[in-house]
């Protein structure tokens, strides 16, 4: 099964500007409340549809994958799709900048408004060693997917360990 080409030019994913060396390392007038969905929406862009809102302290980022892209990558870039957006610089960095954000849950939906996929990523959960994994692992995905199904296979399985996650078993055949 091969991955829609479009993967990597239609997603690009933006970090803040200021980096921090690890994640609990934050800049003295951090603020330990829940950003708004605004703040959180700006570490992101997507070059399709994109809404991000607040759930307490966790931001749940929804996004509409694109017809064909699903057409062409099937179960896997179900599968793959929800920690293709979660392990990214912008989920880090959004993390490093907003001390009162306890999680990132990414919901990817389908073009007819059917939830392919979800994953919460909980902010304890990747150190600093671990999200130098997690950005690896995922950039493999997200660049030669297309040509080696296995980094997308790679991604699920590295997303499954970390995340708490939910597939719809419309889109994803005994999806747990």
């Amino acid at each position: 099964m091969t991955m829609p080409s479009t993967l990597a030019r239609g997603f690009a994913l933006t970090g803040a500007a200021v980096l921090f060396p690890a994640l609990g390392c934050l800049p003295e007038d951090a603020s330990p409340d829940p950003p708004s969905a605004e703040e959180v929406a700006s570490h992101y862009t997507f070059e399709g549809d994109l809404e991000v809102e607040m759930r307490g302290n966790v931001a749940q980022i929804s996004v509409t994958i694109d017809r064909e892209q699903f057409r062409m990558g099937g179960e896997l870039w179900a599968r793959a799709a929800p920690h293709v957006f979660l392990f990214s610089p912008a989920t880090r960095d959004a993390f490093e900048t907003h001390a009162g954000l306890g999680g990132v849950r990414v919901i990817v939906n389908y073009h007819n408004g059917a939830m392919v996929g979800q994953a919460l990523l909980e902010r304890s959960t990747l150190n600093s060693v671990g999200w130098d994994r997690a950005l690896n692992v995922a950039g493999r995905a997200r660049t030669q997917g297309t040509q080696s199904p296995g980094y997308m296979r790679d991604l699920v399985s590295w997303g499954e360990d970390h995340t708490d996650f939910q597939y719809n078993p419309e889109y994803v055949p005994g999806a747990p």
